[in-house]
């Protein structure tokens, strides 16, 4: 059962990619001869019009083949080819695929809190913490911070925001209490914490909390919270990259199919209406549209590069040159897929 779910849920996701390049090829007058979930030997197909559905035998991917995709094929100079087209359409083509992943994790985002509520921390101190500046400077618990030095405050987010930025700073905070407005004057210190990726940073703290969070059901919160959520994730996977690449995070947190198969197979088991499931659905399918974004050749991000590079050259890049290109992007993929699986293997053996 946990297999299933798991190839169920990859499934879905691949779907939404490949979907993704297919309706733009329709769109922009591309034929389409293939559209499989999978790859390898053929499982199940059917042929509608043109195109010929598929279920291939390996569940870690899928593929839209389109009409003249391949510069050497005949076809590549029909009118309803790949090879034919504009280098705009083709960068809508291409770029579709990953574009589609970030919507429906935008999708998903929605239709969970449409059933959970937006949680939503206020702007209002909810504990007071003794000896530090906060308490010094006479903030009491239930007061509502409205600015900081003059910037509006309307969340816990924006507090944290100024006071971690201005250490050693007096700054000007604007309350309610009581009904009545005042103002205090408080210095944050210097202290010390870990962020998510674990690095010890120095930040300003005046010791409070907030009060008890709130869970908001507004239609335009919902779909903003949405698309917040998504953007969100979208720059820390971004960042995740980059300190992966600073070594700042170890190799070793890359994970691959059997993580993933792992993850939602302990989801599924606590129920299939579980947030947390379409949560790492959600991630998942930001991670698989930034992967494959990346200016790796074989990938969509290789395809927009040469794109990139012949807009700026006005000629195209030679197919040998693209052939030595693809083959270390695919050098390169299968020795991360590899290294995804040994990090997987190690877990499991560990546990």
């Amino acid at each position: 059962m946990t297999i299933i779910a798991a190839v169920i849920a990859l499934g879905v996701l691949i779907f939404v990619h490949e979907l993704g390049h297919f309706i733009a090829a329709k769109k922009s007058g591309v034929g389409v001869e293939k559209f499989s979930l999978g790859f390898g030997p053929k499982i199940l197909g059917k042929k509608i019009g043109e195109t010929e559905y598929l279920i291939s035998a390996i569940p870690l991917g899928g593929y839209v083949k389109m009409v003249g995709e391949d510069p050497k094929e005949e076809s590549a100079v029909k009118e309803n080819s790949f090879n034919f087209q504009p280098l705009w359409k083709k960068f809508i083509i291409v770029f579709a695929g990953p574009a589609f992943n970030i919507l429906f994790a935008v999708f998903l985002f929605i239709l969970i809190y449409s059933f959970t509520g937006v949680t939503v921390i206020s702007n209002q101190v909810g504990h007071v913490v003794q000896d530090y500046p906060a308490a010094k400077a006479g903030l009491m618990k239930g007061d509502i911070i409205t600015s900081i030095d003059n910037h509006k405050i309307k969340t816990w987010f924006d507090i944290t925001q100024a006071i971690h930025k201005n250490p050693a700073k007096d700054l000007k905070f604007n309350i309610i209490r009581d009904s009545k407005e005042t103002v205090i004057f408080i210095r944050p210190q210097l202290g010390k914490v870990k962020n998510v990726f674990q690095e010890e940073i120095e930040v300003g703290l005046i010791g409070i909390g907030p009060a008890e969070p709130l869970k908001k059901h507004d239609p335009f919160l919902i779909i903003y919270s949405g698309f917040k959520k998504t953007w969100d994730i979208i720059t820390l996977t971004l960042l995740a990259i980059v300190k992966l690449i600073q070594r700042v995070l170890p190799a070793n947190t890359i994970g691959g199919p059997i993580m993933i198969f792992q993850i939602v197979g302990e989801q599924v088991k606590i129920g299939i209406f579980n947030e947390n499931l379409y949560s790492f659905l959600a991630i998942l399918s930001i991670n698989l549209g930034i992967l494959n974004l990346l200016p790796i050749p074989i990938l969509d991000g290789g395809h927009i590069m040469f794109f990139i590079i012949e807009a700026i050259r006005r000629k195209p890049i030679s197919i040998s040159k693209k052939e030595i290109a693809q083959q270390v992007g695919l050098f390169l993929l299968i020795s991360l897929m590899l290294l995804a699986f040994y990090n997987d293997l190690l877990r499991v053996f560990r546990k």
